[in-house]
């Protein structure tokens, strides 16, 4: 039985270093880490946040713009990387289709679940952009869902750390990696693996949440071909 993945990738990662905008040596990385995937016979969903354009709720934070135009906004700024990621792994010669959850005909296809499903089973990468089509809704909830929809064994959620910790590691030189919780220890308010709907639904539905590095070459396969979970954290029953 072929192994299928959702991977959530957030939009801040696509800047690299500039903190904005669209880094083509991150997308170039990425590309061929998910070219090793699909030639590893991994059916692969990805979603990909938007906030390194913008996020709706920066965008409506003085009241100036609604929060639900932010959060359209948002979306659009998914679609954006969305396109520009299938270019990046096309370019490697792997067919990709890029599914909106807002219909813009003109650039990728409406999402249709059983379309989706199908695409996954013919060997194509499948980009899963807009969000749910709802505002209020983040991005996690949104790969979640899609991840579930179509039958994902797993969503690996690839950071800039290697898992899961109790604080910033960042900020904190103690921070403490976690490499196991269940969903109640992932739903307090220091963790942060996810926002509550995304954890709250993944628990409903016993979808493992994993959290790696996505700057480790190789890491992504390792996981998945492998189940070499000592690089990154594990949210599980």
């Amino acid at each position: 039985m072929k192994k299928r993945v959702l991977v959530k990738f957030s939009g801040e990662a696509l800047a690299g270093e500039n903190g904005y905008g669209i880094s083509t040596d991150t997308l170039k990385f990425i590309a061929n880490e998910i070219k090793s995937l699909v030639n590893n016979d991994i059916e692969v969903g990805i979603v990909i946040g938007g906030g390194n354009i913008v996020r709706g709720i920066t965008a409506a934070k003085d009241g100036i713009i609604k929060r639900t135009t932010g959060d359209y906004m948002g979306m659009m700024a998914t679609v954006i990387n969305s396109v520009a990621m299938q270019e990046a792994i096309e370019r490697l010669g792997i067919n990709v289709r890029v599914q909106s959850a807002i219909e813009i005909k003109q650039i990728c296809e409406t999402f249709i679940v059983r379309r989706a499903q199908r695409h996954l089973e013919k060997g194509r990468v499948v980009i899963f952009a807009a969000g749910t089509g709802n505002p209020f809704f983040t991005t996690d909830t949104a790969a979640t869902l899609r991840a579930i929809e179509i039958n994902a064994q797993m969503i690996i959620k690839a950071t800039k750390v290697d898992g899961v910790y109790d604080k910033d590691p960042k900020k904190y030189s103690d921070a403490k990696k976690l490499d196991i919780l269940n969903y109640d220890e992932a739903l307090q308010d220091n963790i942060q693996v996810m926002d509550n709907t995304a954890i709250a639904l993944a628990k409903d539905n016993k979808l493992s949440i994993i959290v790696c590095d996505m700057f480790t070459k190789g890491n992504l396969l390792s996981i998945i071909k492998d189940e070499d979970y000592s690089k990154c954290s594990i949210v599980k029953n």
